[in-house]
């Protein structure tokens, strides 16, 4: 089993930050961060609805903020921490920027890419092999995303009440 290293818990609670600013606008509190050599390289929140961009998950944000910064889309000696476990189209943005470590949180049972739903970085024709650890701050991460959908939930029955007048 991958080594959980001493600073995840501190890098992750980073990314926990980045996903209550992605609450704060109404997107799915996701939030991902980049470190390399122990130090920040590019951070990332959900945003596809604000951005009108399908792309714009965390994940993919995060690692166009750090091959920017780094001046390089090879990303490889990197760690990515993210509050959610990846999607499919998130693994292979990780592949092909070649990070190095991917920590996560919370399991994403409907779309996870690493463990939940596929297992896509076990794939034998990916050139590129990535190192994973979930788990870390899971309860934290898994309940930010709850707390974001609950409210939106008693949102929407509250316009409903409020459209059929029995209020």
């Amino acid at each position: 089993m991958p080594e959980v290293h001493a600073l995840d818990k501190y890098w992750m609670a980073r990314a926990l930050s980045l996903a209550a600013q992605a609450a704060e606008v109404d997107e799915v509190p996701v939030g991902a961060i980049v470190v390399r050599d122990g130090r920040e390289l590019g951070v990332g929140y959900n945003a596809p609805i604000t951005g009108c961009d399908p792309t714009a998950h965390a994940e993919v944000r995060a690692l166009r903020d750090a091959a920017a910064r780094a001046g390089n889309y090879r990303l490889s000696g990197a760690t990515l921490y993210v509050t959610l476990e990846p999607c499919t189209m998130c693994v292979g943005a990780i592949v092909h920027s070649r990070v190095s470590r991917i920590v996560y949180g919370a399991l994403e049972p409907k779309a996870g890419a690493v463990e939940s739903a596929r297992r896509t970085l076990e794939e034998p024709f990916l050139n590129w092999q990535v190192e994973t650890v979930g788990g870390v701050l899971a309860d934290e991460c898994g309940q930010i995303i709850s707390d974001f959908f609950s409210r939106r939930r008693d949102e929407i029955r509250r316009q409903r009440k409020q459209h059929s007048g029995k209020e």
